[in-house]
């Protein structure tokens, strides 16, 4: 999964070098930070957040595999 946001957050930026993921897994969710340069912010969270709501619900679509619960924050 954090290679899913990873992908997705490197299509949207400017700054494709500055995008990083952490993953911290517990037993039955997973917490996903995405950190991007403060300039492109907006275009990974969107207008009234749209883009930001995209994002997740993707990730938690490819949760469902696993029967887990994903939480994806995004950080500057």
């Amino acid at each position: 999964m954090r290679d899913l946001v990873e992908i997705l957050a490197k299509a949207l930026v400017d700054n494709p070098d500055q995008v990083q993921v952490t993953q911290k897994d517990d037993e039955r969710s997973v917490d996903i930070f995405l950190r991007v340069a403060p300039e492109d912010m907006g275009k990974v969270i969107g207008k009234q957040g749209k883009i930001a709501k995209a994002i997740r619900t993707v990730v938690k679509a490819a949760a469902v595999k696993d029967g887990r619960r994903v939480n994806v924050d995004i950080d500057q």
